[in-house]
């Protein structure tokens, strides 16, 4: 394998508080490491980087891990820009437009679910999203999951089982039969390609009992859980993913005091996604209220084709500092070790010798500049892997 040291760097993003200052990013100030095949061996200042085959200076920009996506919905067809401008001149945000992009998404072929899910995945790529978990949902038949979780599976090892998104228009007055499916056949069919089990937990989708049976009996078969909790208004969602010990609750827009303690006690990460309250024009989540009460908070994209059709990690952050008072520092750890928590992942959204080598060079001397500088294109390089993906 060929070493390469990373040297030049004005700002290292390390995320280990042990390896630098400025909790809770480890901040290691004119600084280096070296990367081995497709890890990172040495983190430190730059005048005692070990020497590697390689050098690459990057020139005193701020170097970070790569961020880590863990809530997107990438395997779909058409889309539903009717709908966002219907909601951009007034009518509000609810789950039934769900089911034009089911329709969609069944008449398409695997080749095209296929070619959207990859250039969606290499756009993330681009603005520095290493690792991103893809979710089914838009198929809602035993075949369309599988293939939408098959198609998921070639693109990441993070992939979530959404059978319960909606019920489905087949099965109109018959819930409990689809439930059945679901949880039955549907699973049978999916499990094999995913990691997660996820439920959308919300008025006009499941109610609690639905929702928890549906993790249930994705957990004995083997899959971790995850929840679409509390969007569209006050539920059972953030309460029922403490009780199943799910690894996230996503969206979390709309908590009282209950739900975030229940959260903080089961070590439970809030994943929020701004820029579906962006795209929809909603109450953001109130991230200040989570952190007080010592929940891990993670940032997502959200990318779909209905409420939040973006792939900018680097606007999620920005839209967290400006929409939902956190600071940069938060932020910026979100979407990179807050997503790796939320994932149940520990060798990435962090540098450390050890951890996947998987960074972000920004064409900025520090992270704030992702909140300072919104809309900009500050990703000027990436490596995947330990190789450069972006140069």
């Amino acid at each position: 394998m060929t070493s390469t040291v990373i040297s030049g760097i004005g700002e290292l993003v390390t995320n280990e508080t042990t390896a630098g200052d400025t909790a809770p990013l480890g901040l290691v100030r004119d600084a280096a490491l070296v990367i081995d095949g497709d890890r990172v061996t040495w983190v430190g200042p730059g005048v005692a980087a070990p020497a590697a085959d390689e050098r690459v200076d990057v020139g005193g920009r701020c170097v970070l891990p790569g961020f880590v996506d863990s809530h997107a919905h990438l395997v779909f067809a058409g889309d539903r820009v009717e709908e966002f401008s219907a909601r951009m001149a007034g009518r509000s945000y609810a789950a039934g437009g769900i089911r034009t992009t089911v329709a969609a998404t069944r008449a398409a072929s695997d080749g095209e679910l296929a070619t959207t899910a990859s250039r969606l995945v290499a756009e993330m790529l681009a603005q520095g999203t290493t690792t991103v978990e893809i979710k089914s949902g838009y198929g809602l038949t035993v075949t369309d999951e599988a293939r939408a979780l098959a198609v998921a599976s070639a693109l990441t090892s993070e992939t979530t089982y959404l059978g319960a998104h909606v019920v489905p228009p087949e099965f109109d007055g018959d819930a409990a039969g689809y439930l059945d499916l679901v949880t039955g056949p549907m699973l049978d069919a999916c499990a094999p390609y995913a990691r997660w089990v996820d439920v959308f937990c919300e008025r006009g989708a499941f109610d609690a009992d639905a929702a928890r049976a549906v993790l249930r009996a994705g957990q004995r078969a083997g899959l971790d859980a995850r929840v679409h909790a509390n969007q569209l208004g006050p539920g059972p969602g953030a309460r029922l993913a403490a009780e199943v010990g799910a690894a996230s609750a996503d969206h979390c827009t709309h908590l009282d005091d209950g739900d975030i303690a229940a959260l903080a006690d089961a070590g439970v990460v809030a994943t929020l996604l701004p820029l579906a309250e962006f795209c929809t024009r909603s109450p953001y989540p109130d991230a200040r209220r989570l952190l007080a009460a010592g929940v891990t908070v993670a940032l997502a994209t959200d990318c779909n084709p209905g409420s939040a059709y973006s792939s900018s990690m680097p606007m999620a952050i920005a839209l967290a500092v400006r929409e939902m008072r956190m600071t940069p520092a938060e932020a910026v750890w979100a979407a990179t070790a807050g997503g790796a928590a939320a994932l149940l992942r520990d060798d990435v959204g962090v540098l450390r010798p050890g951890a996947n080598a998987d960074l972000i060079v920004l064409d900025a001397p520090t992270h704030a500049h992702l909140a300072y500088r919104p809309g900009v294109p500050l990703v000027t390089a990436v490596w995947k892997d330990g190789n450069p993906a972006i140069r």
